[in-house]
């Protein structure tokens, strides 16, 4: 495993995350989101760089295998779902969303260090 390509494509992924999640939920925070979709909705083509880079240094990170990409990216992006839906509109962690957090994280822990 490479771990300097892995940390580049977590990272990349972590933006391409907060990219959608500011993409998708702005239009609850700002007129002008809620009032330019059409607009927001061109913005999907960087976004969509992002998490194709993402995946290619991921991939290449484990060697070519998909399935550990899929379950990092997919935990990342819960976890910055989870933050940012805290941060601004201040919905509290429930155990059970604790829980799936907690779940998450599992699945990238077990996909980084868990040797086949």
């Amino acid at each position: 495993m490479n771990i300097k390509l892995l940390l580049y494509g977590m990272l990349i992924f972590l933006a391409g995350h907060v990219c959608v999640w500011f993409q998708l939920n702005g239009q609850f925070l700002w007129k002008f989101f809620k009032e330019n979709t059409f607009l927001l909705a061109l913005t999907g083509i960087p976004i969509s760089y992002l998490y194709i880079l993402g995946t290619k240094l991921t991939v290449e990170s484990f060697g070519g295998l998909l399935w550990p990409t899929r379950f990092v990216g997919f935990g990342i992006g819960i976890m910055v779902y989870a933050f940012l839906v805290g941060m601004f509109f201040k919905e509290g962690i429930t155990l059970k969303t604790f829980i799936s957090l907690l779940l998450s994280f599992s699945l990238i822990c077990i996909q980084v260090f868990w040797k086949n």
